[in-house]
């Protein structure tokens, strides 16, 4: 049975209070009278705002380099990685995992993105959603959550109910947990294994954490899923060897990056892309390999996908 949404009655002294106490919720009187000046001066203080995000992020690399190895590690045991958070939080996680099938070639269950109150909240603000923690272990259990999954709760104030509770029931059944906020000391960070808190700071509109905390959000995530990615043997340098040809586009790319990889003229690489059904790292492993397209597969299977282990194991 789905756990109602509906909210209980709010003590809203108590919840502006918090509100009052979050960096993200801050306001900035130096800016009240924003709405007053050119559009290109209000561009200016908007892109000033957000050049100081990465620096924010640089600030976390420490704690989202162990997160990703940890999440590495639990993927390779075929383990997933699973998004969760609510409004914005939520949406980014989706588009994050939504990108992974094409760019990486994984299955859709690998990365799933989960919103509070489902897929209709991606464009329509579902009410009371963010606030149950029973949600989002409703909907975790619906994924049939395994202890070989990592979790990550997103969420720009760290106090998003549903967020705590994805990664309060993923910890309890063992699954890896990270938390990811832009305030410190956080109950979304306390609550994960691995914490991160990118505090990027007041918004230009004021609890506006679309903006300098969307863009932070957005740029860990990239992190996690494209470095764990690389881990995981998904590219061959900088080189999308694991892209998807689903149209035009990425077969042409899927042949550019062959050709980027080995050098070899268009002849053989569409001797090798035919040989091995279009796949971009057999047919790499063909050409620099010198092997058939069963036995690049072959190689493939038994170093688990890692390119630069099969071209070892092909020339010893």
């Amino acid at each position: 049975m789905t756990p109602s949404v509906t909210p209980p009655p709010a003590d809203y002294a108590r919840l502006r209070a918090q509100l009052d106490t979050l960096a993200t919720e801050a306001f900035r009187p130096e800016l009240a009278e924003i709405d007053r000046l050119p559009t290109l001066d209000i561009a200016k203080i908007m892109n000033g705002e957000d050049a100081t995000v990465p620096a924010a992020v640089a600030a976390e690399l420490p704690r989202i380099a162990a997160a990703i190895d940890a999440t590495a590690e639990r993927m390779a045991r075929g383990g997933r990685l699973v998004y969760a958070g609510a409004g914005t939080a939520g949406r980014l996680g989706i588009l994050d995992a939504s990108e992974c099938p094409p760019t990486f070639n994984t299955a859709p269950t690998e990365v799933v993105g989960l919103i509070a109150g489902g897929p209709p909240a991606m464009v329509t603000a579902v009410e009371g959603a963010e606030d149950s923690k029973e949600l989002a272990a409703a909907d975790l259990d619906a994924l049939d959550l395994r202890a070989e999954d990592t979790v990550v709760g997103i969420s720009a104030s760290g106090r998003t109910p549903y967020a705590i509770g994805a990664v309060e029931h993923a910890r309890a059944a063992g699954a890896l947990t990270i938390g990811l906020s832009c305030n410190p000391d956080s109950a979304l960070a306390a609550a994960s294994e691995h914490g991160i808190e990118v505090v990027v700071g007041p918004e230009l509109l004021t609890g506006s954490t679309r903006l300098k905390a969307g863009t932070a959000q957005k740029l860990v995530l990239n992190m996690l899923s494209t470095i764990t990615m690389i881990r995981l043997g998904k590219t061959y340098g900088n080189l999308m060897v694991d892209v998807r040809a689903s149209n035009e586009k990425l077969r042409a790319r899927s042949r550019r990056i062959v050709a980027l990889a080995t050098g070899a003229a268009d002849a053989e690489i569409e001797a090798a892309l035919a040989a091995t059904g279009g796949e971009v790292k057999n047919a790499i492993l063909v050409i620099l390999g010198g092997v058939d397209g069963p036995a690049a597969a072959r190689l493939l299977a038994e170093s688990g996908g890692h390119l630069r282990a099969a071209l070892h194991a092909s020339m010893a």
